[in-house]
């Protein structure tokens, strides 16, 4: 085990903006002029199986979209996807600057299927930030199981005491506090700072 605190970043709705949440699916539904209730049975039905990893994106799309004829292809629909990837505010410079400073070791923890992971990585350079990705899709868990907090500190090589994660879901939250991790409910880069400094890392 290290001495650094270790600092576990959900990525949707903190750094990034969420990769294909509900509003994006209301989005497609409308740019592609499909039926959103049936997309959004169809979506419950697989949302676990994409992001543990247990079925492809291309699988995902075909159960949820592809399964009749359309008027677009797949390649359109996850470009579309992937363009609701944005930064939210000034969180992904601030947490990038931070791991310049080396005081602390950066993982992610967070749900997302493996094709929508990867491409956020590499757009958004997120190799430079993290030491490694505790992804969904990499470990067949899923936030709030409790596995997957566990899964987390072994392979970070990380105490509960020295653990601190960091999410917007207070569900996710909760299970990480039950944990035994510090844990913050994210609302915004200064009240995190503010959390950090009263857990020793000034920030």
């Amino acid at each position: 085990m290290h001495d650094k605190p270790t600092l576990f970043f959900d990525v949707g709705g903190v750094l990034l903006t969420n990769g294909f949440d509900t509003s994006s699916r209301k989005l497609a539904a409308q740019r592609f002029g499909i039926d959103y209730q049936e997309f959004q049975t169809r979506h419950e039905m697989s949302k676990t199986a994409i992001e543990t990893g247990r079925i492809t994106l291309d699988t995902y799309l075909r159960r949820t979209v592809f399964y009749r004829p359309r008027t677009f292809s797949i390649d359109e629909f996850q470009e579309f996807m992937y363009s609701q990837s944005q930064p939210i505010d000034d969180a992904l410079e601030w947490v990038r600057t931070l791991a310049r400073r080396d005081s602390c070791h950066l993982f992610t923890l967070n749900n997302e299927s493996r094709e929508l992971h990867e491409y956020r990585v590499r757009t958004f350079r997120l190799h430079e930030i993290f030491r490694g990705f505790l992804t969904s899709c990499y470990l067949g868990l899923a936030k709030p199981d409790d596995a997957i907090y566990s899964a987390a500190l072994g392979i970070a090589g990380c105490s509960k005491t020295r653990a601190l994660f960091i999410d917007d879901r207070p569900l996710n939250v909760e299970a990480a506090l039950a944990a035994g991790f510090q844990a913050v409910l994210y609302t915004g880069v200064d009240p995190l700072r503010e959390f950090l400094k009263e857990h020793g890392l000034e920030s």
